[in-house]
């Protein structure tokens, strides 16, 4: 079987949440499995051609895979929090969502100008969460070397926005739907 197929398979469908008419895809059920675990991390971290100076991932899901994925590259991990999370000086980007807005927020400094920084999070919907931090880590001094999801919502097209801003950046992810 395929790491996709595999994943499909244990990927949970919860109707109506957060809110009526979604089907959210719950990936914690992912995590209860070690071996898998590992698989998909080795998966994500292959799906790259050349490394990259550091991985940066999204609060909160993408915490879980980006930290693994950084400690098998060898190369720092850089967190990107919600508002009001990080204790030190940020810098923030607000961005619009399917249903509200958010923010969120880099500690300043922990990003090197030039890094090469590849976005890594849980899951690709609509783009919008990925696409800020793509421009707050510009604002660093960074470079987007890729994305990088475990699933893409391919549906809900939002390749084609990673395609028109980021042209030559991989965009990465080891299940669609």
């Amino acid at each position: 079987m395929s790491l996709e197929n595999e994943l499909k398979a244990i990927i949970r469908d919860v109707v109506d949440f957060p809110k009526e008419g979604i089907v959210f895809k719950d990936l914690t059920t992912v995590l209860l499995y070690p071996d898998l675990t590992k698989k998909v991390v080795e998966a994500l971290a292959n799906a790259i051609e050349d490394k990259p100076d550091a991985i940066a991932a999204i609060e909160s899901r993408g915490f879980w895979f980006g930290t693994l994925i950084a400690q098998h590259l060898g190369v720092p991990f850089i967190p990107l929090r919600k508002k009001g999370k990080l204790p030190a000086e940020t810098d923030q980007i607000h961005y619009d969502l399917e249903y509200g807005q958010a923010s969120i927020e880099i500690h300043k400094g922990h990003v090197q100008k030039g890094w090469k920084v590849m976005i890594h999070d849980d899951l690709l919907a609509t783009g919008g969460t990925a696409l800020a931090a793509a421009q707050l880590l510009e604002r660093q001094g960074a470079k987007i070397h890729s994305f990088n999801f475990l699933v893409h919502l391919s549906f809900l097209d939002a390749g084609s926005l990673f395609k028109q801003a980021y042209p030559a950046v991989p965009l990465n992810s080891l299940v669609n739907y």
